[in-house]
């Protein structure tokens, strides 16, 4: 295997009786880096999720790609995630025929680290993940984001429409709408007080790695050891954490363009237990909706995926295959 290439194995179906402990050993003896694998064993299917560079022009990204050849679907991940977050969907939708990619974003990926906040508008960073599906040969794409990821995704729905086959943003509703409410609701203010500390530059940095990110790992409350490990491998690196955090510095600020209706056939997943996002701006969303919209609530926090993977993995699904 090259040198700049890493695969994440996830063996669904082997029929064997294999431990998790035995099938880490299969797969250091075959020479793979192991960072996950499903362990339902019954069956006869593998699926390969790659890690690979992909090339923007001016940045390079770290970029999984599970392909099944088919259309493509872009994943994009939040804070303080990166794109193993999306390792069961990805699986998923390379099983279903589709090609899935998900890149580290945007100060995640040390060849897409810019030090300056300017850089972290949410309309620059999209031309990246447009070049990303350029790269592919796909003009139009389905997109899914989660958190940081979600609020992109919306940006790109209101400008890109016509690059969009569907879109599914996971806990924040409308970006226009969220804006909104943390600026007149008081619950919501209250709910997104963190957000100013985050944009305190240097003193943010500093207390989140203290103590080996031990604040860090609270919020990680619902992550497995596995992804644990994996997010602080890029967050340890010198100048990923301030990277990002530079999208609360230089995306999400009251200067920013509106972003306006929305025309995109559209999913919104919200979980009613979310700390960080609360009622206000999911119903004033909506309004904003001029094309089809579908809204999921679950009985779950803000961490969608780790909390209510089968039912977030079913809808997400659902959507896709309906556009």
């Amino acid at each position: 295997m090259a040198d700049d290439t890493r695969q994440d194995i996830c063996i669904r179906h082997i029929g064997l009786n294999t431990t998790p402990l035995t099938l880490r050993i299969l797969l250091a003896t075959c020479g793979v880096l192991f960072l996950v694998a499903c362990t339902t064993l019954t069956g006869g299917e593998t699926t390969v999720i790659e890690s690979k560079p992909m090339n923007t022009g001016d940045y390079t990204y770290d970029v999984r790609i599970a392909d099944g050849g088919g259309d493509l679907v872009i994943l994009l991940h939040g804070f303080p995630e990166t794109s193993h977050m999306w390792l069961p969907l990805l699986g998923q939708l390379a099983d279903n025929g589709y090609t899935a990619i998900a890149p580290d974003l945007m100060g995640y990926s040390p060849g897409a680290r810019p030090q300056g906040t300017e850089h972290y508008a949410y309309p620059k960073m999209a031309q990246d993940i447009l070049a990303m599906a350029d790269s592919l040969g796909k003009p139009a794409f389905h997109l899914v984001g989660h958190d940081h990821g979600a609020a992109l995704g919306w940006v790109m729905a209101g400008l890109h429409a016509d690059r969009l086959l569907s879109w599914t943003a996971l806990s924040v509703p409308h970006i226009d709408a969220f804006a909104e409410a943390m600026a007149s609701n008081p619950e919501q203010q209250q709910r997104s007080q963190y957000m100013t500390f985050f944009r305190q530059v240097g003193v943010a940095e500093q207390t989140m790695s203290d103590n080996d990110f031990a604040a860090l790992r609270q919020v990680w409350n619902e992550s497995s050891p596995e992804q644990i490990a994996e997010y602080l491998r890029v967050l340890s690196q010198p100048g990923a954490l301030t990277g990002a955090l530079n999208w609360y510095r230089g995306a999400l600020t009251e200067d920013r363009d509106l972003v306006g209706e929305i025309t995109v056939p559209t999913l919104m997943i919200w979980g009613r237990q979310d700390q960080a996002i609360g009622r206000a701006g999911v119903d004033a969303t909506p309004p904003l909706m001029k094309g089809p919209y579908r809204l999921v609530e679950l009985e779950a926090g803000h961490w969608l995926i780790q909390e209510a993977e089968e039912a977030v993995l079913a809808e997400v699904l659902r959507h896709i295959q309906a556009n």
